[in-house]
């Protein structure tokens, strides 16, 4: 599994799509500082597009790697390996390549400004953290629609489809509820909606820490009092752990069980 990680890393590492994708958030980090020299801004910005981007780009890379190296991957399938040990290593490999992007790209010019001087440290650790999961989960869940659909461009649709409905569908059909049910006691629905779409609770994690709560008013209250103790946040790290580990889990029950 580890040569197969190190050959997948390589491969992504040396495309030209992962040196844009880390000169893209050097240009952003960048710029955001030189325009702007409040950190704790900065990172609101920079929140915004992570949870958005970030797993696009995983949903993309994923499913995009699955069909392209497919031949690879039926080539090693008739070796004496693990499927679980070929799957897993292109998984990993894909998903540190592109958290490694990320890092690099957002760590050089924050590092360069003096983020280690800053009482901003921990937010901006927290947002690559929570752009690091986002990056695994969605890598993981883009390999499963690719191992359950053979057709490269049902694949590709159905990976952007579900990237669109964590990030927009789903908050509007959480608001629809909001609306319809309003003369009802949501906190428990809200709190539990949060922990069911990761872009959400990477977004909550991180406006919570930067103690802007006030701006969501009462949601924000109610996601204050459990986000924001210590017993929260390691929910919501855990909530995390379980997105990325249960694709991964379907993703190696899949592969043992497809014919290739």
């Amino acid at each position: 599994m580890i040569k197969i990680l190190k050959y997948s890393f390589s491969d992504l590492i040396r495309s030209r799509w992962s040196y844009i994708y880390l000169v893209f958030y050097l240009i952003l980090g960048f710029s955001l500082l030189f325009l702007n020299n409040d950190l704790s801004k900065a990172i609101i910005t920079l929140m915004n597009i992570i949870v958005v981007l970030t797993p696009m780009i995983g949903t993309i890379f994923g499913v995009m790697y699955f069909y392209n190296s497919r031949e690879f991957t039926e080539l090693l399938l008739a070796q004496p390996v693990r499927r679980s040990r070929i799957f897993l290593g292109q998984y990993l490999g894909i998903s540190i390549s592109l958290a490694l992007s990320l890092t690099m790209g957002l760590g050089i010019p924050f590092l360069i400004y003096g983020i280690f001087q800053s009482p901003e440290i921990f937010n901006f650790l927290m947002l690559l953290v929570s752009g690091t999961f986002l990056t695994f989960i969605f890598v993981a869940l883009s390999i499963n629609i690719a191992l359950f659909n053979t057709n490269k461009i049902k694949g590709f649709g159905y990976a952007i489809l579900m990237w669109l409905f964590f990030a927009v569908i789903y908050d509007g059909l959480f608001l629809i509820s909001l609306v319809v049910f309003n003369d009802y006691p949501l906190d428990n629905l809200a709190l539990t909606a949060s922990f069911l779409n990761p872009i959400d609770l990477s977004r909550i994690m991180i406006l919570l820490k930067l103690d802007i709560s006030a701006l969501l008013g009462y949601t924000g209250a109610l996601f204050q009092k459990f986000f924001g103790t210590g017993t929260g946040l390691l929910s919501s790290i855990a909530m995390l752990l379980i997105w990325v580990m249960i694709p991964i889990f379907t993703m190696v029950k899949k592969s043992e069980r497809k014919d290739f």
